[in-house]
């Protein structure tokens, strides 16, 4: 796979429920790391919105935020904007290629910047110099949640990851009763991890986490991780971090 198109948009929109392992507990668990009260007006950046359901979750847990949805898919943008659509002028979605530098204006004076299973398209280099332009054009309260493909860097972590999703994808489809959803999910190669793809470029946990803190956040962490993917981020402002949490907090 040489370049993502609309077919493939359309592949994983049919197949993600079962292609994406614990995806809604990977989608809960990044709406929970959001560094801000639920009722504070928050500005969000979406990179690779896909079909729209994390940026669904984020409007509904934040009531007084707004989120500019990017996709480079217009398949994908018709998606969101059709889910979107009951939060009204509060959602915009817009086009956008990630590996340009066109759209990175827009990340100015933005609160909150997420991403899901998008920034694994860039190579490493492009990921740092995304980290830092996010860093320096961020709120001073800013955060950078990402969930993503990462890459085991030991054979044992790798094959371990494979075994993971292929039993994810199998318990997922069965779960929904579609075992046609996992014969596609291995017809496909979708799983990385057993048959690499030269368009997808997932980099090893620890340097994202380098990375974010050489880009210049203040605390750095990674709160979720299963089969190869894993939720992490940057956060500018780190206070609070080192204070004790009660059992009922």
């Amino acid at each position: 796979m040489s370049a993502w198109t609309e077919s493939d948009s359309q592949d994983f929109r049919d197949i993600a429920d079962v292609a994406v392992p614990r995806r809604e507990e990977m989608i809960a668990t990044l709406v929970s790391t959001v560094p801000f009260g639920h009722g504070e007006p928050v500005k969000i950046l979406e990179l690779g919105s896909g079909d729209g359901r994390l940026a669904e979750a984020l409007l509904t847990v934040f009531p007084s935020a707004t989120l500019t949805a990017l996709d480079g898919s217009e398949l994908m943008r018709r998606e969101s904007a059709k889910r979107l659509a009951l939060f009204g002028e509060r959602a915009r979605v817009a086009a956008f290629d990630v590996t340009a530098l066109d759209w990175w204006d827009r990340m100015f004076s933005v609160d909150l910047i997420v991403s899901s299973l998008c920034l694994h398209h860039l190579n490493d280099a492009k990921k740092q110099y995304l980290y830092k332009a996010a860093a320096e054009r961020l709120s001073p309260r800013g955060a950078l949640v990402i969930a993503d493909l990462i890459d085991p860097q030991h054979l044992a972590a790798r094959r371990l990851a494979a075994d993971q999703w292929d039993a994810q994808a199998k318990a997922q489809a069965e779960a929904i009763g579609a075992p046609d959803l996992f014969r596609r999910f291995v017809e496909a190669r979708w799983n990385h991890f057993r048959f690499p793809d030269a368009a997808d470029q997932p980099s090893a946990l620890f340097h994202h986490l380098v990375w974010l803190r050489h880009a210049g956040f203040a605390a750095v962490d990674c709160v979720w991780m299963h089969a190869g993917h894993a939720v992490f981020g940057g956060f500018k402002q780190a206070e609070g971090s080192a204070a004790p949490l009660r059992a009922d907090s």
